[in-house]
């Protein structure tokens, strides 16, 4: 069995270097009844054709007909270096993935209603980014992916665990997981910092990061990616660091 709730789970701490971050509204900040309300669905929106056409797109996009954002990919937020939350190290970092049998982990621990629907909405050989998160220099190290759909969170039944949750019934859990793999490292280490650089041009002139998660709703631990941002990004490792 993988290590106990090494995730980030509800309340996920800002990233230290995002200074956004310090003024955005926190999970705890809504009441669990509002987030559910709130969260019964992934967010929709528009979409454009694609990253590599992207300034093609805006030039017509007058006469373009829009159509609701498809989420196939994820980004999974954990934490490299070591915390304590009720007396337990929450650290799992990408080596700790690694180390895993079969490199596979179970993504546990997770107390937020619109991350835990993401949870729910992921499909069975999806990719996502694995992301440092909480340490001195957050962003992306990793491609991971889905290798079990959601199922039953174990930990919030374990009184031992960090992540229990006294209001949860194993006849009607509220609390999901998902079994993720690692694929491979990023050719690279790709930083919060220069993702933010991307996502300020693409919302001042028009990107396919304008809308990212990663920036609009800082504190999710479990966040949704388009084709479009996730090519996006995965197209920085072939270059040169800034």
């Amino acid at each position: 069995m993988p290590w106990p709730s090494r995730k980030r789970d509800k309340g996920a701490v800002a990233d230290k270097k995002e200074p956004d971050a310090k003024i955005a509204k926190t999970e705890e900040e809504t009441s669990d009844k509002e987030e559910e309300e709130k969260s019964a669905k992934p967010p929709a929106g528009s979409s454009k054709s694609g990253w590599k056409n992207w300034k093609k797109t805006k030039e017509s996009e007058a006469g373009g007909e829009e159509s609701k954002i498809t989420y196939c990919h994820w980004l999974l937020k954990s934490e490299p270096e070591s915390r304590l939350e009720k007396g337990v190290d929450v650290k799992f970092s990408i080596d700790d993935l690694k180390a895993q049998p079969n490199q596979t982990t179970c993504w546990d621990g997770v107390r937020n209603y619109q991350a835990r629907n993401f949870l729910r909405a992921m499909k069975l050989g999806q990719q996502a980014f694995f992301y440092h998160s909480n340490c001195k220099e957050p962003g992306i190290v990793a491609i991971v992916k889905v290798v079990k759909e959601a199922y039953p969170d174990h930990t919030q039944f374990d009184q031992k665990d960090p992540h229990y949750d006294s209001t949860s019934r194993k006849e009607n859990p509220k609390w999901s997981m998902v079994d993720v793999q690692f694929v491979r490292m990023t050719k690279r280490f790709i930083p919060l910092s220069e993702i933010k650089t991307h996502h300020q041009a693409h919302k001042a002139q028009g990107g396919p990061l304008k809308n990212m998660m990663l920036f609009t709703r800082q504190r999710l631990s479990i966040q949704p990616l388009t084709q479009e941002e996730f090519d996006f990004v995965l197209s920085l490792e072939e270059e040169k660091p800034h």
